[in-house]
């Protein structure tokens, strides 16, 4: 079989998915409503996210969600958004209080208590644990934990206990698992799967939540990348409580609880789950109530497992290193002239990937961008390099990335699947689409350019493999739907 069709169905997964996330109906809190996630692996470490809650259940979904359609002003004014389309006013008393958020459906109000992990190595008898740790009230009920000093390219269970004190009893336990990365020396086997833009209300399994995380956990992967739009400020997110609700909705969904325990992530944000549609650190924005552009790069940091930077690079052994790049916090404004200084990325992130990319013996490198490089997108955009406003910044990285050799990009924020190859560079991109069909559009399906290798206006996702095949090292590409099935497939061998 070739790498298109030799997908292994991952049985040992089979083990981890049967363990029960679920809290007991007869379990004292605090509880784990909105699950755990465990990021950032490495050779050596992982970071488990937790956070306990109030409830064992999100609230059901037969209560509303915020709905808003307005603006929040104090003269009276009337608001017209980007598109143009009129908003209407409300005075800050019609905003919703803690209380009245935590009625919303999928909310999951946290919860004072301690937790702490217990970890071992896949084979052996003996668990390593944590201290207990108190959750921090003013981070959401949330403790992040670093496991360290772990065995390279190792299979890992971990259990997540609570309790709401010293002498208090336990309250729900949690298990799941990861994968650490192999070192820079073995030829390892690595498959990865990638995931962009899943809107709240566009989820197709309204109850469960999406499709794509089952389908996912069946290819068995070593790690997962959302590159961002993981969810949508954008009209409800009028007040921090309301930001919060966006995380808590999204994350106890239990096809999100169900993966999230089970596989290492790594996290990208932007612009949708920093604050505002194409939004930039110095940007204004009336129509976002009180809810601010800093509170956004706060609460990002905190909903997900993060390490001290939100650019970074891992080797996932001899064959693979991938780099994630952080494209709000450092950007020129959108509508500044372009030129030279204009940036996205900002000079200290550009000669960081510059240098490491250069630096990197792997087989294939491989750049995973919250926006694309090279495209084509819509003429009315201007919000990333494959756009007339950061033309220069865009036409200087191709040309480096295409002159490393082994390069390519795969980036999320576009709402259909493309494969494309620049003309001028060669440079091939990947955009793995929206997670589910419900989110697709931006793009007619006839309109194909001589850019695009695949084009297909769907929801799905994207998986890597990277392989030996006869003793070379070997990337397949697969686009896949919602469903799981394989729509396009590229295998490239690595080059000299």
């Amino acid at each position: 079989m070739n790498g298109c069709t030799r997908f292994w169905l991952g049985l040992v997964l089979l083990s981890l998915i049967s363990i029960s996330s679920a809290a007991p109906t007869d379990t004292p809190g605090p509880y784990l409503a909105t699950g755990i996630k465990v990021g950032e692996a490495t050779q050596d470490s992982v970071i488990v996210w937790v956070r306990l809650t109030r409830n064992p259940d999100r609230v059901p979904n037969t209560a509303p969600i915020p709905g808003f359609s307005y603006v929040h002003v104090d003269d009276g004014r009337v608001i017209r958004n980007p598109t143009g389309r009129q908003r209407a006013v409300v005075r800050p008393r019609e905003l919703p209080s803690r209380e009245d958020v935590e009625q919303l459906q999928g909310a999951a109000p946290g919860r004072e208590g301690q937790a702490r992990v217990l970890y071992q190595r896949k084979g052996e008898s003996a668990w390593q644990e944590t201290p207990w740790l108190a959750v921090e009230s003013a981070r959401d009920f949330i403790r992040q934990f670093k496991l360290e000093g772990l065995e390279p390219g190792s299979d890992y269970r971990l259990r997540v206990e609570t309790r709401a004190g010293e002498d208090a009893p336990l309250g729900q336990s949690m298990e799941g698992g990861f994968r650490t990365a192999p070192t820079p020396a073995d030829p390892a086997r690595v498959l990865f799967t990638v995931i962009t833009c899943t809107q709240y209300t566009n989820r197709d399994l309204p109850e469960e939540g999406y499709k794509i995380y089952p389908q996912m956990l069946k290819l068995d992967p070593d790690f997962f990348v959302h590159t961002g739009d993981i969810l949508y400020y954008d009209t409800r997110a009028k007040t921090y409580d309301l930001a919060r609700w966006h995380w808590q909705a999204m994350y106890s969904l239990p096809t999100n609880v169900d993966f999230h325990r089970q596989v290492s992530s790594y996290f990208i944000k932007d612009d949708h789950d920093t604050w505002v549609n194409d939004c930039w650190p110095t940007m204004k924005s009336p129509y976002m109530g009180e809810f601010t552009f800093e509170q956004g790069l706060q609460i990002f940091r905190d909903e997900v497992p993060m390490g001290d930077l939100t650019y970074r690079t891992v080797r996932w052994g001899k064959d693979l290193q991938v780099w994630m790049v952080e494209g709000r916090d450092y950007r020129s404004p959108n509508d500044a002239p372009d030129g030279p200084d204009k940036t996205i990325w900002g000079g200290e992130q550009k000669a960081w990937l510059k240098r490491t990319m250069a630096e990197s013996d792997a087989a294939f490198r491989i750049l995973l961008s919250p926006t694309p490089l090279v495209g084509p997108d819509r003429g009315n955009k201007g919000d990333n390099h494959a756009n007339p406003a950061y033309e220069h910044e865009g036409r200087e990285l191709r040309q480096f990335l295409a002159g490393l050799g082994n390069a390519i990009v795969i980036n999320g924020d576009r709402h259909w699947q493309y494969v494309s190859e620049d003309a001028e560079t060669g440079l091939r991109e990947y955009g793995c689409g929206p997670g589910s069909d419900e989110h697709a559009g931006g793009w007619n399906q006839d309109d194909v350019l001589p850019e695009h290798r695949y084009l297909n206006v769907v929801g799905g996702f994207l998986s890597v493999e990277v392989r030996r095949v006869d003793g070379k090292p070997t990337l397949t590409l697969n686009h896949h739907g919602v469903n799981g099935e394989i729509l396009h497939c590229d295998v490239l061998p690595a080059k000299p």
